[in-house]
């Protein structure tokens, strides 16, 4: 992720399996993105068809509009502060999160917690790269006259055609992977104000298409008396939150691979606070509006964008579906490859850079078959935002315990990338976080199995813990790290500071 023309010196006794110039802690030149450059990169994250489903899917699960509005910004006002607790190091320390996983994990064990975060990544960059190629899909076949619409191939389920503008959306972001960090910062700066522009155009196409606003404030929830899911809010609501959460729990614990580009504490603050909760509340508003529009103009709810501009047809469409291949770029390039493409390097920095890690993502996520996480707004948003948050909360109460509450955000920065040292642990693997680390994940376990229809029924009780599935992970895993590590930093703390 540095700039090839300038050379990184190692921190003091690096060793080279736990170092290279990706892993390094940035410099002070090296540190230029302000707030504005970190609000544009989360606009760029923000704005992209897997977010705009958020809300639309709450709609399609019998919420009305304010109800899944105010889901979304509530889970996104929620992730913002762990997603600012641990940017904190980043901006202090200047270390990507792979290497922060070693002041809990050990300088081993982090490689664990930093593979299963670049799954989940894999995941996303396999979904994004769908959902572009899906927007090909529709130019190349609303030019043709659907020339290029056939029959799905065995296994796969997608017909040829559609596989190649998944492969072909794919190729383009290798381009951006080879170029490296700096290439993404440019991109996101440049695209950010042309989403936002995206966004109002879509919200006026919704408001003279209906009508004005009255069809979607008209429209009642499925939860009141007579309705189709009749008392069933709260069993919609609170996994709807989770799963809000849990969109962004991937960047929460990857966001100092961003924030330790920052000038200052303040610029990674303001720029998070501006760029991701309003205009994920803006894109919810955006979405339900549209989604509303679409009784109006087609006779029947469509919660895909990517379905309604194939409706549309014409050069609208074209235009509308060129703007989504920018939008799913600009998110792609920067939530679900920088933080895996920095997971596998540090398997073995001395053998695989940022750029190598990169094309293992982009390898992983072809191979996930991702078109089929996306075949109902139920799967997306239950199973796989849900299922997965269930797995990184347990992760995100680890670090902010570590380095908050064990550590009072003070790390020896050159032992982070040294054996033996005080992050050796036992071999390298610190044993009370791996335990806390199960002990987060296993209350989340039945709940997922149901949700995932691996088991026909389960306790309630593991039906309301799997709603709740990030906190839930979060706290059990905060509380187990917490007791048994506070009291052996704490007394090597002090043998430090008497020794000093």
């Amino acid at each position: 992720m540095q700039s090839s023309s300038q050379q990184v010196a190692p921190p003091l006794g690096a060793e080279d399996y736990l170092w290279n110039e990706d892993l390094a802690p940035t410099s002070v030149e090296q540190r230029t993105w302000n707030w504005v450059n970190i609000a544009a990169l989360w606009v760029g994250m923000v704005i992209c068809v897997p977010a705009y489903l958020l809300a639309s899917g709450l709609i399609a699960q019998g919420m009305n509009w304010w109800q899944a509005i105010l889901t979304v910004f509530l889970g996104n006002f929620i992730v913002m502060i762990p997603m600012l607790l641990i940017g904190h190091a980043g901006a202090k320390y200047g270390v990507p999160f792979p290497v922060l996983l070693r002041s809990s994990f050990g300088t081993v064990g982090a490689r664990l917690p930093g593979v299963l975060r670049g799954l989940v990544a894999c995941g996303w960059f396999g979904i994004q790269t769908w959902v572009g190629g899906s927007a090909i899909y529709q130019i190349v076949n609303g030019l043709s006259g659907s020339m290029f619409v056939g029959t799905p191939l065995p296994f796969l389920d997608i017909d040829l055609a559609q596989l190649v503008c998944f492969l072909f959306f794919w190729a383009i972001q290798i381009y951006f992977i080879l170029r490296g960090m700096e290439s993404i910062r440019w991109l996101e700066t440049l695209a950010a104000p042309v989403l936002l522009v995206i966004c109002l155009g879509m919200l006026y196409w919704a408001y003279v298409s209906a009508d004005g606003f009255g069809a979607m404030f008209a429209k009642p929830s499925a939860f009141v008396v007579g309705g189709a899911r009749e008392g069933e809010f709260w069993r919609v609501f609170l996994p709807g939150v989770t799963a809000m959460v849990g969109f962004w729990s991937t960047l929460c614990l990857n966001i100092p691979d961003f924030t330790r580009f920052a000038g200052s504490q303040r610029d990674q603050v303001i720029g998070q606070a501006l760029g991701l909760p309003l205009p994920m509340a803006l894109l919810a508003f955006i979405s339900v509006a549209v989604t509303m529009a679409t009784v109006e103009v087609f006779g029947e709810e469509i919660w895909d964008p990517l379905e309604i501009a194939g409706r549309l047809g014409g050069g609208a469409a074209i235009l509308g579906l060129c703007m989504l291949i920018v939008a799913t770029l600009t998110t792609n390039l920067a939530a679900n490859v920088v933080a895996p493409a920095n997971g596998f390097c540090n398997l073995a920095p001395h053998k695989i850079s940022f750029k190598l890690g990169g094309l293992i993502t982009a390898g992983l996520g072809i191979a996930m078959m991702p078109w089929k996480l996306m075949e109902s707004a139920g799967a997306y948003l239950f199973v796989w935002l849900v299922g997965y948050s269930s797995l990184l909360g347990p992760i995100a109460g680890i670090l902010i315990t570590d380095y908050f509450f064990i550590r009072k955000c003070h790390l020896e920065l050159d032992d982070l990338y040294q054996r033996g040292k005080i992050y050796e642990y036992s071999q390298g693997w610190n044993p009370f976080a791996l335990l806390a680390l199960a002990l987060g994940i296993a209350p989340n376990i039945p709940g997922f199995l149901h949700a995932a229809g691996m088991l026909e029924s389960v306790p309630v009780l593991f039906e309301r813990i799997y709603d709740n599935a990030w906190f839930v992970g979060a706290i059990v895993a905060s509380v187990s790290y917490y007791l048994p590590m506070r009291k052996t930093v704490h007394r090597h703390i002090r043998g430090e500071m008497a020794r000093a």
